[in-house]
């Protein structure tokens, strides 16, 4: 696979703990349609969740190098794990730009009418420096609720979309905000998004539900700040650092009109 930088073609590299940051991704090729794109799933050590700071950084940083080889002039790092616990530290090591994600206490906690708001998060991000630091300064007067859900990125990654066992998660780890009188719920991790579908069916319209990726291509179209190539510029290579085929197998099903070359790689 022939993945030798192009200068011409504007590369935005991005990274994830698995199939997450194509959520994204699919929001980056809405507003930066002809960009090319690197992506990095570290399957092979999905969660970052469950995993400590130093792994993290550790993980990220090899991550890093091997998309600066591609040609990335721009690396969003596309988890809320990996941005709470390693992206101050990419920064201080490689000299790129890095746009990170976080959970999206401050928008949350203005639409909010009635002040009560959950955030469905992993481990990781729940327990970070980071994320109490949003609570501080977003969230003073409302009451923010925290729900680690491993579960709903293992149905992510296996491709379980809808079913029985989504709404058994999404039950499982809704009844405590419900019973808060929760109105605004903020998904903290980029696998949620692909099971929104599952989310609204369940929990309602009168539950607020935000997501981060819109943002998070805006920031990078600042970052880039460079006009659009041509359309025929753009092309997409994502990695796996486990199963190739059935990361490519699970990119179809979640974004079957986002074509891209999948391969395996070694970190």
């Amino acid at each position: 696979m022939d993945t030798e930088p192009d200068r011409d073609r504007p590369i935005i590299g991005v990274i994830d703990s698995g199939i997450g940051g194509l959520s994204v991704v699919l929001e980056i090729c809405k507003r930066l349609p002809n960009h090319s794109i690197r992506y990095i799933g570290d399957s092979s050590w999905c969660p970052y969740g469950n995993k400590s700071p130093e792994q993290i950084q550790q993980r990220t940083a090899t991550a890093t190098e091997k998309l600066i080889s591609m040609g990335a002039e721009c690396i969003v790092i596309a988890c809320n794990s990996a941005t709470i616990h390693a992206i101050e530290y990419l920064r201080a090591h490689f000299p790129l730009p890095f746009v990170g994600m976080e959970p999206a206490i401050k928008p949350a906690c203005k639409q909010t009418k009635n002040g009560i708001v959950g955030v469905f998060a992993t481990e990781a991000s729940i327990a970070g420096e980071k994320f109490h630091r949003l609570i501080y300064d977003h969230a003073g007067g409302v009451n923010v609720i925290t729900r680690p859900c491993p579960k709903y990125v293992e149905l992510v990654e296996a491709g379980i979309l809808n079913g029985p066992e989504v709404e058994d998660a999404i039950n499982e780890y809704a009844a405590p905000m419900l019973e808060a009188g929760v109105d605004t719920i903020v998904l903290g991790c980029t696998h949620y998004p692909f099971l929104l579908p599952s989310m609204k069916a369940i929990l309602g319209n009168s539950i607020q539900l935000i997501d981060t990726g819109a943002a998070v291509a805006e920031q990078v179209a600042r970052v880039i700040g460079k006009s659009e190539p041509q359309p025929a510029a753009r092309d997409i290579f994502a990695f796996s650092t486990a199963d190739a085929e059935k990361f490519r197998k699970l990119w179809h099903l979640l974004a079957p009109n986002l074509p891209a070359q999948c391969a395996a790689i070694k970190l």
